[in-house]
């Protein structure tokens, strides 16, 4: 099944949630294309993961007692819903009408950020913050009805019975998946570890079903994606998100490593929507001096509290480029903040979202959950991470344009005394944004030419490649025909300008189905320009790391007089 415009959403609950998004841009890579366009959504789930905080359980709504325009607002409310209810010409669902409206509603009145979960978001909520889930493990999404493999995690039962991208969900247990969302399939493959699911797959080339019967098992959702070595001593660290296992998987890379071999590090936090708030204060905690601010929060009703680095980084203090980019977002804020604020690192891309509000999660009756703003995140200098979001609508709040924001009154300064501003993400010490893509390349990307392709070129071919396998003229000239039976239309000499893209671009979605996501990743990690870039600046994180400490002991030079 070739995937085309349409709704875009991911299928096992635990693994990411779902949008309407139409053909998400894939400029960046193949991986951080889907990432791109559950952007938004993942934004909502992490900006509540973010607090870190869970409140007392709220066993209902009621007004409090001598309120009187609380209690007249209520009266007004439900004499309102009294008459939709009597009157409205279709009947009225009190759940749909009441979650899905009146609560949504009076939370999007606040700020972008609060939010409202219903049984089945509150359940994923609280598996998103475990890092983990049962299932088969596989990256899906849903067009007309048809729920299409987009890749199955390395290692996971479907991996390993086989299952590749490209393929198409017919039946879970013997019942057919026409007509069925992606969420609905995706309960169906979900269950205790250590079930049996029997699985019913169309595939490319093959014109019977396949029948894959799988055990169900734990998933882990590793939120350190990539860590190796780019070059001698040049680590790559790369994570996706912070769940309550992102500090123990940093650790468990920098051993694995070899930290005493490290003499740089690139801290790769783009599209990163941040996470738990204590995993992201222990991971820039690891790189920071022991007892060194990583940020603070204060609110209306609590005061100011300052997270520190409990641990540190041991005397560890090789130079450190972070990239980050207008999705890194609440935790990975955090993080960035920190490390710029203490001259620790080299800052490199984009104004990140700025998303700097905390949330509390309130569990309440039914299996549901609010998730509640209740404080504002301060880096170490004092600047509001949050963006202004007054006066705007939320789509112009996601999606932002103005990537240059900043409070001019919000003016702080590093440990160095470099100048910094709040109120607009954490904006980089070197600004490095990837051209956009040109016509050619988005038509290609709108019709998902290089992932219908792979599925049909793995058809008819062995999916066994060579390590290093480079696309030759012979696969060129089989995407050539892909394009031209697709109705895609284009120019030799468009072909021949973009042919080393092409190449890229084949390459990394191939690898995924013949060497796993993993191995397709670390390619993509290699090529990559944001991370070629970043290894040219690695010089200038260790000269900001020389001049910090002359400014700090020039400093303590003159306290002593």
């Amino acid at each position: 099944m070739s995937l085309h415009d349409g709704d875009f959403c991911t299928g096992e609950p635990g693994t990411l949630r779902y949008t309407k998004k139409k053909h998400p841009v894939e400029r960046k890579g193949m991986t951080r294309n889907w990432r791109s366009a559950l952007f938004v959504c993942l934004m909502i789930v992490a900006g509540t993961l973010a607090g870190g905080l869970f409140g007392p359980a709220l066993p209902g709504v009621a007004a409090t007692s001598g309120e009187d325009e609380i209690k007249r607002s209520l009266r007004t409310f439900t004499r309102i819903y009294d008459v939709v209810e009597r009157n409205f010409a279709d009947p009225v669902n009190p759940d749909t009408a009441i979650y899905n409206g009146a609560i949504p509603g009076m939370l999007r009145s606040l700020d972008p950020h609060s939010s409202f979960f219903d049984p089945r978001e509150f359940q994923l909520l609280r598996e998103d913050q475990k890092g983990h889930y049962y299932g088969v493990g596989m990256w899906v999404a849903g067009r007309g009805g048809k729920t299409v493999v987009i890749m199955p995690f390395t290692g996971s039962p479907a991996y390993k019975a086989g299952i590749r991208p490209g393929d198409v969900i017919l039946e879970v247990d013997g019942k057919s998946t026409e007509g069925l969302n992606t969420n609905q399939v995706a309960d169906m493959l979900k269950g205790p570890k250590g079930t049996a699911v029997r699985v019913t797959i169309g595939r490319e080339g093959r014109p019977d079903p396949l029948v894959f019967d799988i055990v169900r098992d734990e998933i882990s959702r590793k939120s350190v994606s990539q860590a190796f070595f780019l070059k001698d001593g040049i680590a790559y660290l790369g994570i996706e998100q912070f769940n309550e296992n992102t500090s123990q998987e940093v650790e468990a890379a920098l051993e694995k490593l070899g930290e005493d071999n490290i003499r740089g590090m690139i801290l790769d936090l783009r599209q990163n929507p941040g996470g738990l708030l204590n995993e992201g204060v222990a991971v820039a905690g690891r790189f920071l001096r022991k007892g060194q601010v990583v940020v603070k929060h204060r609110g209306r009703t609590s005061p100011e509290k300052p997270y520190t680095a409990r641990r540190g980084n041991g005397g560890r203090e090789y130079p450190m480029v972070v990239l980050v980019d207008r999705y890194s977002a609440s935790a990975a804020e955090i993080v960035a903040g920190a490390l710029q604020d203490h001259d620790r690192a080299w800052i490199l891309g984009e104004n990140t979202f700025g998303k700097g509000l905390v949330q509390t999660v309130y569990p309440l009756s039914e299996n549901t959950g609010l998730a509640l703003t209740t404080a504002r995140y301060y880096t170490p200098s004092g600047r509001l991470i949050q963006r202004d979001y007054a006066n705007r609508s939320f789509f112009d709040y996601y999606f932002r344009k103005d990537l240059d924001g900043k409070n001019p009154l919000d003016v702080k300064m590093t440990d160095s005394g470099r100048t910094v501003y709040g109120g607009g993400g954490i904006a980089p010490d070197e600004k490095f944004t990837e051209p956009p893509a040109n016509d050619f390349q988005r038509r290609l990307n709108r019709r998902f030419a290089f992932f219908n392709f792979t599925a049909k070129y793995f058809g008819s071919h062995s999916t066994s490649l060579p390590k290093g396998w480079v696309p030759d003229e012979a696969v060129l000239n089989e995407f050539r025909s892909f394009l031209r039976r697709e109705g895609i239309e284009y120019t030799e000499a468009e072909f021949t300008d973009n042919v080393e893209w092409i190449r890229r671009q084949l390459r990394e979605y191939m690898y995924t189905t013949a060497f796993g996501v993993d191995e397709s990743r670390r390619m993509a990690i290699e090529t990559d320009p944001a991370v070629l870039k970043a290894i040219d600046s690695l010089p200038k994180a260790q000269q900001l790391l020389e001049n910090a400490k002359k400014v700090l002991a020039q400093r303590k030079s003159e306290d002593g007089e």
